[in-house]
C-alpha cells in the first residue's frame, strides 16, 4: 500500500503550488534581494528561507504524529481546527489592507542573507501554524507510518517551494524593476489578496466538508 496516493498527492502539489505562485512576504523578500544584488543573493535567500522551512515541516511531522499516537480523537479535532484556521487566513486576507511593497535594502554577504531567510522563516510561528493545518488535511493514518507521510508532503511543499522561488529570484534578478513597480500597484495587491484567500478559504471549506475520512 502506497503512503500516499498519486491523485491525493497531485492535488496536494496542486494546492501547494496555488499557493506559492502567488507573491507573499518570502517571495517579496527574495526579489528585493534579488534585485538589489542579484542572482546569487536571490537564490541564497531562497536557500535560507526553505531550510528554515525544514525546520517546521520537521516539528510538524514529530507534533502532529505524536498527538495521532496519543489519540485518533484529538488528532482529528487537529484536523478540524486545521480547516477552519485555513478559512480564517483566507478572510483575513481578502480583508487585510496591509501593503505588500519591495523596499530598498543594503548589500549584505551571502552567508548573512542565507542566515538571515533562515531565522526569519524558522521563528515564524505562522509558517509553523500554516503547517500544522495544512499537512493534516492530506494524511489518512489507515495506510499506516503516518510520520513518513507528513514528512514526505512536507519534503513535496518544500521541494515545489524551491523551484518556485528560486525562478522568481532568477527572473528578478532581471526584472527587478518591473516587479518592484507591479507590487505597488493597488490592482497587483488587491489581486494577491483576492486569490490567495480563495486558495486558503476553499482549502479549509474542502477538508471540512470532506468530513472523517479516517476510520
Amino acid at each position: 500500500m502506497m503512503l500516499i496516493p498519486p491523485d491525493q498527492l497531485l492535488v496536494f502539489a496542486l494546492a501547494s503550488l496555488a499557493l506559492l505562485l502567488i507573491p507573499g512576504p518570502a517571495v517579496l523578500y527574495i526579489v528585493t534581494r534579488s534585485a538589489a544584488q542579484g542572482r546569487a543573493a536571490g537564490l541564497a535567500s531562497v536557500l535560507g528561507i526553505q531550510c528554515g522551512g525544514m525546520v517546521h515541516v520537521l516539528m510538524a511531522t514529530l507534533g502532529l504524529s505524536a498527538i495521532l499516537l496519543s489519540s485518533a480523537l484529538a488528532f482529528n479535532l487537529v484536523k478540524y481546527a486545521g480547516a477552519a484556521y485555513l478559512v480564517y487566513l483566507g478572510l483575513r486576507t481578502w480583508f487585510s489592507r496591509e501593503p505588500l511593497e519591495l523596499g530598498a535594502v543594503a548589500r549584505q554577504p551571502m552567508r548573512q542573507i542565507f542566515l538571515q531567510g533562515f531565522v526569519v522563516n524558522a521563528l515564524n510561528p505562522k509558517t509553523a501554524l500554516f503547517f500544522f493545518a495544512f499537512l493534516p488535511q492530506f494524511v489518512d493514518p489507515a495506510r499506516g507510518a503516518a510520520w513518513a507521510q507528513f514528512l514526505l508532503l512536507g519534503l513535496v511543499f518544500i521541494s515545489l517551494a524551491t523551484l518556485s522561488d528560486g525562478a522568481y529570484a532568477l527572473l528578478s534578478s532581471s526584472l527587478g524593476s518591473l516587479l518592484r513597480y507591479k507590487a505597488r500597484e493597488p490592482r497587483f495587491a488587491q489581486g494577491q489578496r483576492l486569490i490567495t484567500g480563495g486558495i486558503y478559504i476553499g482549502l479549509g471549506l474542502t477538508a471540512a466538508l470532506t468530513g472523517n475520512r479516517h476510520k
